[in-house]
């Protein structure tokens, strides 16, 4: 009990001694579709799934299923990868193993799930070019060479139909693990081995469905048969299975079960079971597994067991854990498996033996360090990476951790990635922004943060608030003068006593008597449950005190890009509100989004209009405004593109001299603008792909400027936020 209370600890507090110890930090991303040769259609899906690389530690070897072949990265500089050629293979490559100058890439060719085929691949590295091939007779999933280098072992999943009977094995031919001795030339086609896996798990006997291998030192494989929940050891030298067992099942507390749009981590599942998917050994007598679940549930966590099958330790709720404090929980997958872990990499950095765990649905990479046997591991820190972490491979001569995120979405322009980590002194880079513990003693749930406001009298105060991804706005205070920031409260936005429905929070203002404006944006395009664009009045607390409609010479000409931001001048009778509308409505010049005022003490609308820049891809538009004086405010501009096609600005806007129209009115004042800030450097500093939503800011007390980034809410993004710290603006 005292080791699990220590790591929750860890995990909820900056440890005192992460200046001076080795941190893995972000150092470069690089899209796998850049590998694609000249003039090859990129329009399609190119994903990064398995990474390996050249004996040198210089060449990234990776599979790409989407566009059938082996993508090679060139890192002998990795904080400026360059891409270094793709071979098209014929057949779905699956996964890649390597040795010293060669690739052995397995493919799957199977016309159908019925009849399973597939091959493996041997590549030259060097000259891009394949030299031989070995039929499989089956469908593998999973490749892997034993630690003396003599045999490439494979896994043959010969995978079910998830839409035949609902998934539910048996669905034979069952699969099996497959060996190959190596050569000094190749493989030894006519030595290939099946070691039969049936007969051995409670599930489904006849169709073992085997998932990920890995081998120790003395030469036995760890098999994880994941829909079946069970795990095989098999001597290699012998060709048979020698030891296997239960995965088992887990029992959570404090957990988020159910999906509602909602994270409350209060719920306990019990019989949880495992289902392992990759595996690695730690030493010989222990390995770790990643729990993904894929035909019941999987228990969310990682798992280290001893070769006899006994659980020496389990992660339980931590991972979840680890996911809500960083913004990073997939809300939508509470009902089936939270974070997701699904990949493992064992390494020795100097002397700390380290597990990375990838958390497919969270899109983070946790680091953490093996304390020996019958010891909790210590948490080191979580990393960030591309959308949906599949391979993770550590390069310890070089100190570099790569990670091969295969979310892939070119519709959006946020493509498939490698990033790579580079271990250093600390301190840590991410998270930027995190969450302490709410009353319940778990981790305060956030992410998807809409809009940024800065409390009137105390420095590196500030205010956020979450928009429509979660069933329930947040109004969340976040400590600035922490690092990372904290958020140390969140109040929920009600209407009644309840929390209020229907609305989608996208800007933040905090007033003189410390109560809040809050911008919610409407969508009057839907076909049904058509909102509004409301501003509301909003206590401390959290209570709406008022809702404020637009006129309807405004409300016709709405569209669903609506409110965005909400800033406020003056107090009193003299207190105005200013509200940032993102994109043009119709009646609008062409490129022209407007700026509302709205004065409470007589009620009336005014509208100005702010000049768009264009974009060469997608459209422009606004996501925050900031007063910064009575007539000048901070707006940001933005497109909605990600990575190299962003634009990302600071606006200093001015309404000297204007007098904002009357509603549907014909003539309407067009306000000053002026570039303050080009946000793109700034979030490319991080070395991942900029991101797209660029969506809060404010000026503090002291007057220190915050800017921060939208994740989503982790659904179809990689679920990272970043705090910017801007110090002082040259607002003059």
């Amino acid at each position: 009990m005292r080791l699990r209370t220590l790591l929750l600890a860890s995990l909820c507090a900056t440890p005192a001694w992460s200046q001076e110890a080795p941190f893995f930090n972000r150092i470069a991303t690089i899209e796998a579709v850049r590998m694609l040769p000249p003039g090859q259609d990129r329009s399609g899906r190119s994903i990064a799934e398995i990474v390996a690389a050249s004996g040198d530690g210089n060449t990234l070897v990776y599979v790409d299923g989407g566009q059938r072949g082996l993508g090679f990265v060139d890192i002998t500089d990795p904080a400026a990868p360059r891409p270094a050629g793709f071979l098209p293979l014929d057949g779905d490559p699956t996964s890649v193993a390597t040795r010293g100058g060669r690739a052995y890439a397995v493919l799957d060719t199977s016309p159908n799930k019925t009849e399973p085929s597939g091959h493996v691949v041997v590549v030259d590295i060097a000259g891009r070019r394949p030299e031989q091939a070995c039929e499989l007779g089956g469908q593998p999933d999973a490749a892997t060479i034993s630690r003396d280098g003599a045999t490439l072992v494979i896994v043959i999943e010969n995978e079910r139909d998830e839409r035949l009977d609902g998934g539910r094995i048996p669905q034979l031919p069952p699969g099996n693990l497959t060996t190959i001795p190596l050569t000094a030339t190749g493989l030894d086609c006519a030595a290939l081995r099946r070691v039969d896996l049936t007969g051995i798990a409670a599930v489904a006997p006849t169709d073992p469905e085997p998932e990920f291998a890995d081998v120790n030192g003395r030469g036995e494989a760890v098999v994880t048969l994941q829909e079946n929940n069970h795990i095989a050891i098999v001597n290699l030298a012998e060709g048979r299975v020698v030891a296997h067992f239960s995965a088992g099942t887990v029992d959570l507390d404090q957990v988020d079960g159910r999906r509602d749009n909602v994270i409350r981590p209060t719920q306990r599942l019990a019989g949880l079971v495992r289902e392992p998917d990759a595996v690695r050994w730690l030493d010989d007598e222990r390995f770790v597994t990643a729990n993904e679940g894929d035909m019941v549930t999987g228990s969310r966590g990682f798992t280290i067991f001893r070769r006899d099958g006994s659980v020496e330790w389990d992660s339980g709720n931590l991972l979840d854990h680890l996911a809500i404090r960083l913004g990073h929980y997939p809300e939508a997958r509470s009902a089936a498996r939270g974070n997701e872990p699904e990949g493992v990499e064992i390494a020795t950095f100097g002397d700390r033996r380290l597990i990375f765990i990838g958390s497919e649905r969270a899109s983070l990479v946790s680091v953490w360090q093996d304390r020996g046997p019958g010891r909790a591991p210590a948490f080191l820190q979580a990393l960030p990476v591309g959308v949906a972490p599949e391979g993770i491979l550590a390069i310890p001569a070089r100190g570099l951790l790569v990670v091969a995120g295969e979310g892939d979405n070119p519709e959006i322009g946020l493509r498939s990635t490698l990033t790579i980590h580079r271990l250093g002194t600390g301190p840590a880079a991410y998270p930027t922004l995190q969450s302490e513990n709410g009353p319940q003693g778990t981790p305060i749930p956030w992410g998807a943060l809409s809009g940024l406001t800065a409390d009137r009298s105390r420095p590196g105060q500030l205010h956020a608030v979450t928009d429509s991804v979660y069933a329930e706005a947040q109004i969340l205070a976040i400590d600035a003068t922490a690092t990372p920031a904290r958020i140390t409260r969140s109040v929920t936005v009600t209407r009644n006593g309840a929390p209020a429905q229907n609305l989608d929070i996208e800007g933040i203002a905090m007033r003189a008597d410390g109560s809040f404006w809050l911008a919610s944006e409407g969508n009057p395009e839907r076909a049904q449950n058509k909102t509004a664009n409301l501003l509301l009045r909003v206590s401390a607390s959290g209570a709406i005190e008022e809702e404020i409609a637009l006129p309807e010479a405004l409300a016709a000409t709405a569209s669903r890009f609506g409110f965005e931001g909400v800033t406020v001048t003056g107090e009193g009778a003299e207190e105005a509100v200013w509200i940032a509308v993102q994109r043009p409505w119709s009646g609008a010049p062409e490129g022209h989004a407007m700026i509302l005022r709205y004065l409470p003490a007589t009620r009336a609308w005014g509208v100005l209009h702010f000049p768009l820049d264009r974009s060469p891809a997608g459209w422009m538009g606004l996501s925050e405004i900031t007063a910064v004086g009575p007539d000048r405010f901070v707006v940001i501009e933005r497109n909605n593109q990600w990575g190299e096609a962003a634009i990302k600005r600071l606006v200093l806007v001015s309404t000297a001299g204007l007098t904002p129209a009357e509603p549907g009115a014909a003539q309407v004042p067009v306000v000053a603008r002026r570039l303050l800030r080009d946000m793109v450097p700034d979030l490319a500093a991080a070395r991942g792909v900029v991101q797209e939503k660029l969506e809060g800011f404010a000026i503090d007390a002291a007057g220190e400027a915050f800017a921060v980034t939208d994740n989503d809410g982790v659904q179809g993004t990689s679920g990272e936020t970043q705090f910017l710290r801007l110090g002082r603006l040259p607002l003059d």
